[in-house]
């Protein structure tokens, strides 16, 4: 006999509050959200914050509401949701990251990028100073990746070693827009970079 088990509010808020809720690893929270989108809304407003759902990259997550400049500072509620900070080699490596998935994307076939840590390494050491401490970047590019982790950008995979599965909440970081600029930005960045390393080498 199957189970029907009727949707709960507490069960659809309490893991939102927690982080990203993704359909493939939190089936039961999920379903729950889909059945109480309307009462999910007005719970997390009253607390200041908007839901964001995409059903069909599915995941879901709180954001911060937009701070009315016409609210007294009194009566405005206090931030739930942190801004993060992001280093510029973490931000650039999620920009490669979001290129890299607008890429797999239009190849079509598997729905999960999966990415070494080597190919990762790859990626961003193009753009990082050169350096003749081989160990030292390394170890600098692995902390980026572990930031990438930490914020759920990146999961490791559990049947690979070193291996990553990009998380398609980046689509909802990185906007098209954006994303339509980056071969620019990242062709003037080089430009920058290459102009150091020459200055450098002419110091030495």
């Amino acid at each position: 006999m199957t189970t029907v088990t009727e949707p709960d509010l507490s069960s659809a808020v309490i893991p939102l509050l927690k982080g990203v809720v993704y359909r493939d690893t939190h089936d039961r929270p999920w379903q729950h959200l889909l059945q109480l989108q309307p009462q999910v809304r007005d719970y997390v407003a009253a607390l200041g914050l908007t839901v964001v759902i995409d059903e069909a990259e599915g995941y879901a997550f709180l954001r911060q509401r937009p701070v009315d400049e016409e609210t007294d500072d009194d009566k405005q509620l206090p931030r739930l949701i942190p801004r993060r900070s992001l280093s510029f080699p973490v931000s650039l490596l999620l920009a490669l990251l979001r290129k890299k998935l607008a890429e797999f994307d239009a190849q079509g076939g598997d729905t999960r990028l999966m990415l070494t840590r080597a190919q990762l390494t790859e990626m961003l050491r193009v753009f990082l100073p050169a350096t003749s401490n081989e160990a030292r970047i390394i170890d600098q590019i692995d902390a980026h990746i572990g930031k990438a982790v930490e914020f759920g950008f990146l999961r490791p995979a559990k049947n690979a070693d070193q291996t990553y599965e990009v998380r398609r909440i980046l689509k909802a970081f990185v906007d098209a827009q954006w994303l339509a600029d980056l071969d620019a930005k990242l062709a003037e960045y080089a430009a920058q970079l290459s102009g150091i390393t020459d200055a450098k080498g002419e110091d030495e």
